[in-house]
């Protein structure tokens, strides 16, 4: 009997794949397994946390799209990387060592038999795999455990699943078309390969994992900022309905969590880097390399015992540390979004040119602490995933596609409030040039933390990229165009015979 689960995770252990027991991995190595979960949870059901802790570990680990050796290679952060290239707002403005050089040049998109395509759908997948699995474990998809540590678990989980088929439903599918059949859906690990489920299915399984993790995450005080809680269940329904064009749902779900989520957008102050007059001992301040920020609702705390180094985000983006971006791989903002943030604007001050070649940097967004070129090696700046001004943004979206123009204007002040001198230019917009005014903000507010991409699906927009792009300077290119959208890897064509 063939037992498979095909989801290019060849060789990993969480993948069946092949006909022999020698072949069946049935037992992850990071996660404590489905029989021993059985064996032991009646003495102890906290046996539970260690498989949301491994989930929580895949989002940020080196290796976790199926490679050992590419550096472009570490998680949730690799892929907002993916997707702020695709978006055209983040610049790779070198080519010395060339990680994501398909994906800024847009070939890897239109290539299924390159990695780049393989990393995400591995990644992803194996995110759902993993959630699938802690929902067996505590009863399946209907069951509702009993005690509320329980609960707790099941919510994350559910949320986790939800996370993962969110990201691969936005990156390898063009746009929202509820019939066009787009992924395998997989909600239990003990099924053989399945055909690619309808859009409006795999939107579904998102949104009623989501409204189960909301109710099941109710009254959770999570011990940190990585773990899911109710508001940033809410935060990723959100960004489901949103891609879903439900806005009067958006609108519904962000308010809750503006309102009572218990977040605060960051000031002026918080989100820029700036030295301030007087006698501080530490006169610096601002910007984004600490989890405990107030307005940041999801995020990683990095410490020395993660072991994270070259092969990170920060070794991609960051000027300050042992990174590709002081090597020769800077990352930039593309040209005509800069100038297009206003002069007395505090974001337009997040970037600058730190090395006097031409290329704005962003080192007073996102920078090591220190502030020496070069010089973090081992990496203890912290991982972004969420933070309350999306939901602001999202907010102020939905209210102006839904005709509640005034909220839209007033949701929109709130932000920009923090960000400009004078936002009352915002009062005479209205219809396009109100929607057009909310994407551009949500695209200078969010610049390199990955929400471009989802924010241009969901606009359907059409790019331009600045002429600082090193390639297809100046094309202007739709939202859903073939080399936007990732491709369905080799790996699943060849293994999957229900796709192939």
């Amino acid at each position: 009997m063939k037992i498979r689960y095909y989801l290019g995770i060849a060789i990993a252990s969480l993948a069946f794949t092949g006909c022999s027991e020698e072949f069946l991995e049935t037992e992850p190595t990071e996660f404590v397994s489905s029989r021993q979960i059985a064996d032991y949870s009646d003495k102890n059901p906290g046996l539970q946390a260690a498989n949301i802790s491994g989930i929580y570990a895949l989002m940020y680990n080196t290796g976790t799209g199926g490679t050992d050796l590419d550096h472009d290679d570490f998680g949730q952060k690799s892929y907002d990387i993916y997707g702020d290239l695709l978006s055209a707002d983040m610049v790779l403005a070198g080519l010395t060592y060339g990680w994501y050089s398909g994906i800024s040049q847009m070939q890897s998109t239109i290539d299924y038999t390159d990695i780049d395509n393989y990393k995400p759908w591995r990644y992803y997948y194996r995110i759902v795999f993993s959630a699938n699995l802690v929902i067996e474990q505590l009863g399946g998809n209907d069951a509702v455990p009993e005690t509320e540590e329980g609960q707790y678990f099941m919510g994350q989980a559910k949320a986790l699943r939800a996370y993962g088929y969110f990201y691969l439903a936005q990156y390898f599918s063009e746009e929202y078309n509820p019939s066009e059949p787009i992924l395998p859906l997989y909600t239990t690990t003990d099924v053989a390969a399945l055909p690619l489920s309808p859009t409006s299915e795999v939107y579904d399984v998102m949104v009623s994992d989501l409204q189960d993790a909301i109710e099941l995450l109710d009254g959770f005080n999570r011990s940190a900022k990585q773990e899911v809680n109710k508001e940033v269940a809410q935060g990723l329904l959100a960004y489901v309905y949103a891609a879903m064009g439900n806005y009067e749902e958006v609108k519904t779900v962000t308010r809750d969590v503006i309102d009572n989520g218990g977040f605060s957008l960051m000031t002026a102050e918080e989100v820029s880097y700036m030295r301030h007059d007087g006698p501080d001992t530490d006169p610096y301040g601002g910007g984004f390399n600490d989890v405990n920020i107030p307005g940041w609702m999801w995020g990683v705390d990095i410490t020395l015992d993660q072991g994270l180094d070259l092969v990170s985000w920060w070794g991609q983006v960051d000027l300050f540390s042992y990174s590709y971006a002081w090597a020769g791989d800077p990352k930039s903002i593309d040209a005509n979004l800069y100038a297009a943030i206003p002069a007395d604007d505090v974001r337009k001050a997040q970037f600058a040119d730190a090395r006097g070649n031409g290329i704005l940097f962003p080192v007073n967004k996102f920078y090591d602490p220190a502030r020496t070129i070069g010089a973090q090696r081992n990496i203890t700046t912290d991982y972004l995933y969420m933070r309350v001004a999306e939901m602001y943004l999202l907010h102020a979206e939905a209210a102006a596609k839904t005709g509640d123009e005034a909220t839209a204007r007033e949701t929109l002040k709130m932000l920009l409030d923090e960000r400009v001198d004078d936002s009352s230019y915002v009062d005479d917009l209205s219809g396009a040039d109100l929607e057009e005014e909310i994407y551009l903000q949500t695209r200078i507010e969010l610049w390199g933390e990955g929400k471009s991409y989802l924010a241009m699906k969901r606009n359907m927009a059409t790019i331009t990229r600045g002429p600082n792009h090193l390639t297809n300077a100046g094309e202007s290119i739709p939202y859903n165009a073939d080399k936007l959208t990732l491709e369905i890897p080799l790996s699943e064509i060849q293994n999957n015979p229900s796709i192939n």
